[in-house]
Parts: C-alpha cells; sequence; structure tokens
C-alpha cells in the first residue's frame, strides 16, 4: 500500500495504473499536469500484476515496479503502491479501487487513464461500481480527438451517472511500445526515459537492451 496516511482533512488522491513496460517521461509529465490543474494532494502510481487486457509477454512485474520507483523517487506529491504486483491471478481495476476506498474512506479518489481507454471502459469489470468509486479524469494526448471522446463520455455521464473529465495534456508524444521498439533496435531511447530507469534497463537486460 501507498506510504502515506489519510490525515484530518480530506485528501484528493490520483490514481495511475498501468503495466509501465517501460515508465517514460510521458507519464510522468501527464501526471504531474493533472495533480496541479486538479489540486491532487498525492498521485499513486500502480503498476499492474496480471492485466486482464494485455497480450503480449509483459516485462516481469517486479522490474516494472522498480522502474516506476527509480522514476518517481524525487517527487515527494508522487507514492508507488506494489497492491497489484502482489496479487496472484489476474489484476482488475474494480479490485483495487475498493480496496484504496476502504483504506482511505475519506478520501477523494481520482482515477486517471487516458481518452482512449476510456471509449473501451465498458469491457472493464463490474464498470458501474468503478464511476462509484472515483471520478474518473481522461487524458486525451496528441493523436487522440478530443471530440469523440467526449462524445463517449458524455454517453457514460448519462448511462452511470458517471464522473468523468475529459482534459487535453500538452504531453509529449512518447509511448512504452516506440521506446521498447528504440531498445530492441540498439537505438538511443535518451531524454525519453529518466536516466536512472535507463540504467536499471540496461543492467537488467531487459528489452535487450545492448545485444549486438
Amino acid at each position: 500500500m501507498a506510504e502515506f496516511r489519510d490525515s484530518a482533512h480530506n485528501l484528493r488522491i490520483g490514481i495511475l495504473g498501468g503495466t509501465f513496460d517501460p515508465i517514460h517521461y510521458a507519464h510522468l509529465a501527464t501526471v504531474e499536469f493533472i495533480r496541479g490543474k486538479y489540486n491532487l494532494d498525492k498521485v499513486i502510481f500502480i503498476p499492474s500484476g496480471n492485466p486482464p487486457h494485455k497480450f503480449w509477454n509483459i516485462t516481469d512485474k517486479k522490474d516494472r515496479y522498480e522502474m516506476v520507483v527509480l522514476a518517481t523517487v524525487k517527487n515527494e506529491n508522487f507514492v508507488v503502491s506494489d497492491m497489484e504486483i502482489e496479487k496472484v491471478g489476474k489484476t482488475y481495476t474494480i479490485d483495487t479501487l475498493r480496496e484504496l476506498k476502504k483504506t482511505y474512506p475519506t478520501c477523494e479518489l481520482f482515477f486517471i487513464t487516458g481518452a482512449d481507454a476510456i471509449c473501451d471502459i465498458e469491457a472493464w469489470k463490474d464498470v458501474a461500481e468503478n464511476f462509484k468509486l472515483a471520478t474518473f479524469i481522461a487524458a486525451t494526448r496528441p493523436g487522440i480527438s478530443l471530440l469523440r471522446a467526449q462524445d463517449y463520455i458524455e454517453k457514460l455521464e448519462n448511462k452511470y451517472n458517471a464522473k468523468i473529465i475529459n482534459v487535453y495534456v500538452p504531453s509529449l508524444d512518447i509511448s512504452s511500445t516506440y521506446i521498447r521498439d528504440q531498445l530492441n533496435l540498439g537505438k538511443s531511447v535518451r531524454y525519453l526515459i529518466p536516466e536512472n530507469v535507463e540504467a536499471y534497463i540496461k543492467e537488467k537486460g531487459l528489452y535487450n537492451f545492448g545485444v549486438e
């Protein structure tokens, strides 16, 4: 569980889940932008354990967790939780939100996700309860249609009485897929990921880093 405790006042807690395979500067820039814009007290990064909707061979969950810790260590407003990687079997957002709400009952939860993911949210487990437990912040990034996302969000709000904030994030156009491809080709990822994360990838030999 995250390394902070519910204080006397009601905290506004952001939650960012994901495979983080690997974590990169666009993740960090997006979350910092949202944290400041919506006055979030803390943001919990939650690396997924065994996500049900990922079909490629993802990197070992312990390595993904360690990279997130390294990437966030210098930001006192970011904390990292191992709650999903410690679970056995598939991990679902609804189970994570239930556990967080139980741990921090007086806090307001904000689940940060991509606007593209929001458009697929009705495939999630117990979708209606997800909306009861948290306000969703849908981050629209370069390449994603803001109007298309807004139309779908309005449908979800009407259908589930959901609270969804659609925000355009002037972030970096970086993806974990692109970084993995660059590393597998032996190309530079400098300035795309934190230096300590790059060093960890090299040390562990992840993504065929340095393979000739």
